[in-house]
Formats: C-alpha cells, sequence, structure tokens
C-alpha cells in the first residue's frame, strides 16, 4: 500500500500501543496517511525487538540523532507519564505531533480536537465539543454536547461524559465511568472505573464509588 511520506513513530510498547499501530492501519486501509516506523520505549530490554511486525527502535534518545521531520503519537495511558515524555520530547525541534481518530468515529466538524490525541474506535463525539493536546478516548466512549476536555486526559474503555462537562487537564476517568450533564471535574483527579459522577469532583484527588466520592488526595 503507498502511504504518504510522514513517519509515524508511537511511543509505548504496552498493550495500549499496539492497538494505535492498528488504528494507523485501519486509517491507512481508508485514506494512505502514515509510515508506521516502529515503537519507542525507554525500557531497554525492549529494544531491538518486534511488536505486531513493527521494531523497538529505542527509548526516547533515539531522536538525538534524527534530524527529518518525523510524527509522534504518545500511548502511554498514564496522564502523568504521558504529560512527562511529551515534555521531554518537545526539545526535539523536527518532531510533529500526530491526531489519529479512528474512522469508525462519529464526530463533528464543528468540533476541535488537539494535538497528539487519539481517538478510538466506536467512540462517539457529538456537537460544540473541545479536546485539549495529547487526550486519550479509548475504545467505545461517548462525549456529548458543549464538553471541554483540556490536554493530557484520559478516558478509559466505554466511559460515557454527558454535555456540558469540564474535565480539566490530568483527569483519568476509568473504565465505565458515567458523568452527568454540567460537571466539572479537576485537574489530575483520578476517577475509578465504574464510578458515576454525579456533583463536581476536586483537583488531585481519587474519587470512586456510586455516587464518586474522593477517598484520597494525590500529591
Amino acid at each position: 500500500m503507498e502511504v504518504k511520506d510522514k513517519k509515524l513513530y508511537i511511543i509505548g510498547v504496552g498493550g495500549f500501543g499496539r492497538e494505535v499501530s492498528w488504528l494507523a492501519e485501519r486509517i491507512n486501509a481508508c485514506s494512505p496517511s502514515w509510515e508506521i516506523a516502529g515503537f519507542i520505549d525507554d525500557d531497554p530490554t525492549l529494544h531491538g525487538k518486534e511488536e505486531r511486525g513493527y521494531p523497538v527502535l529505542g527509548g526516547c534518545g533515539y531522536f538525538e540523532n534524527c534530524r527529518e521531520e518525523v510524527w509522534i503519537v504518545c500511548a502511554i495511558g498514564s496522564a502523568k507519564t504521558r504529560r512527562q515524555v511529551i515534555e521531554k520530547l518537545k526539545k526535539y525541534p523536527h518532531i510533529r505531533f500526530a491526531t489519529l481518530i479512528d474512522p469508525s468515529v462519529l464526530i463533528s466538524e464543528e468540533n476541535t480536537v488537539g494535538e497528539g490525541t487519539i481517538i478510538c474506535a466506536n467512540s462517539m463525539v457529538t456537537v460544540g465539543i473541545s479536546i485539549g493536546n495529547h487526550v486519550i478516548v479509548n475504545l467505545d466512549c461517548t462525549i456529548g454536547h458543549d464538553d471541554i476536555i483540556q490536554d493530557f486526559v484520559t478516558l478509559y474503555p466505554s466511559v460515557n461524559v454527558s454535555g456540558n462537562v469540564l474535565i480539566e487537564e490530568g483527569v483519568e476517568l476509568g473504565t465505565g465511568t458515567q458523568v452527568i450533564q454540567g460537571k466539572k471535574i479537576g485537574r489530575d483527579t483520578i476517577v475509578g472505573a465504574g464510578a458515576v459522577v454525579v456533583r463536581d469532583l476536586p483537583e488531585k484527588c481519587v474519587a470512586v464509588g456510586v455516587p464518586a466520592k474522593p477517598n484520597r488526595v494525590l500529591n
């Protein structure tokens, strides 16, 4: 298959990284867009191996001697770790950040989606929505009208966010989380799997349960 001359490197060789390589293949099947160059991971025991037929080329230092324009997407679920990796990669002037949206996603053209963001298969993003940079929207999520999702947010699979919700930077919503309309979730808060958010949540806490309540403060 002929693809455009845009080399894509996937940061992270975990399960989600492999899913993102498949997502890029699905994009190419509809509209050739990416040359998938391989994986980058700072775990030296993985270097030189292959995953799904793509090489693990090295750690982030791999880009020290690379001067051609390359495209990066970070497939690390942890918002905190993802932010740290992206800050490290921003020092390289030849790096660009790819936005990957699965062909099956239903998304209005009026929405804004930032650089480095990944939206996975069977998700729905309705209208009037702002999604920031380096956000992960995993499989089968719904995002309702007029939501604001700031940078480095992670929505794990099957999260449902109703309309007029503000999700601040670095929030993680566990698998199956439900957020009712008009709520705010503060910066860097982690919401446990299966929780139902029916009231605003403060920043830097872990919240669990139905309804979701903070049970631990994060540093």
